[in-house]
């Protein structure tokens, strides 16, 4: 029995629900409320101490960090693999969940907060939100939180959370000339994984990162990974179109002010 507690928007929610349905694997969904800090509810942290989603109970066994559930899912139920055979091939692939867990995931928060969520938080009673900031347990974690809180795109540490993001599209864009998949010769964990990062510009309004025109390779790879049917099992299903629309919508709002970062960010 799997029971997967998660957020509907959560970026390493989302790369753990694709391997889940990869594997047509049934779940039972407990949703937690991350803008509303349900995260940080006493019986949560009893489950995940580290206070994020997701975390995933199996047969009474919890298990928390996504990648590692990942690789726990594909160990668990094998058919369907989705890491290369080879040594060299699953020493590749980790160097992907290496680089998107260390560099590209502490960015995420900072690009997204700036951009969609802040609305909603800065609609919340001053000491409800700032209860949640104090609960963020890393101390750079929640000092960038207040700081995008605050000031939006134009918080200092904005542009350098956007860089990162962006050489993960450059990187991908490179990978890609050699390979069909991020993950070898199929779609496997690494494309599961990227995937979160790429959605969650696009859905932020920076849909001209992302285009054919700028990274042709990338664009068809973000295609191909749309087409599949986990697809919408992991994400459609659990992305109201509102909220879509709403996120969008206050990215294109601010694309002029993200723009010129975004270009100075590619060139540098």
């Amino acid at each position: 029995m799997l029971a997967l507690y998660h957020f509907s928007f959560s970026t390493c929610s989302q790369k753990v629900r694709l391997v889940l349905a990869e594997k047509g694997l049934d779940f039972t969904s407990h949703e937690v409320d991350i803008l509303g800090g349900a995260q940080h509810d006493p019986a949560y942290v009893e489950l995940n101490p580290n206070r994020v989603v997701p975390t995933l109970v199996h047969d009474g066994v919890v298990l928390v960090e996504s990648t590692l559930i990942n690789e726990y899912l594909d160990d668990a139920f094998p058919e369907n693999p989705m890491r290369p055979a080879t040594p060299a091939g699953r020493h590749a692939l980790r160097l992907w969940t290496k680089l998107l867990d260390e560099k590209v995931h502490p960015a995420a928060p900072v690009v997204t907060f700036a951009i969609g969520p802040r609305t909603i938080l800065l609609q919340q009673p001053d000491e409800v939100r700032e209860a949640n900031i104090a609960a963020i347990p890393d101390p750079k974690a929640r000092a960038a939180r207040r700081s995008v809180l605050e000031h939006g795109v134009k918080a200092p540490e904005f542009a350098g959370a956007l860089s990162q993001m962006i050489d993960l599209l450059d990187r991908m864009e490179s990978a890609l000339a050699s390979v069909q998949w991020l993950s070898g010769e199929s779609y496997g964990l690494a494309d599961a994984a990227a995937l979160p990062y790429v959605l969650r510009l696009d859905h932020s309004g920076m849909a001209p990162l992302l285009g054919a025109a700028a990274r042709p390779r990338l664009a068809d790879w973000y295609q191909r990974v749309q087409s599949r049917p986990s697809f919408a099992t992991a994400v459609t299903q659990w992305a109201p179109e509102e909220a879509v629309a709403f996120l969008r919508g206050m990215g294109e709002a601010a694309w002029p002010d993200v723009e010129p970062i975004a270009m100075a960010a590619g060139r540098s």
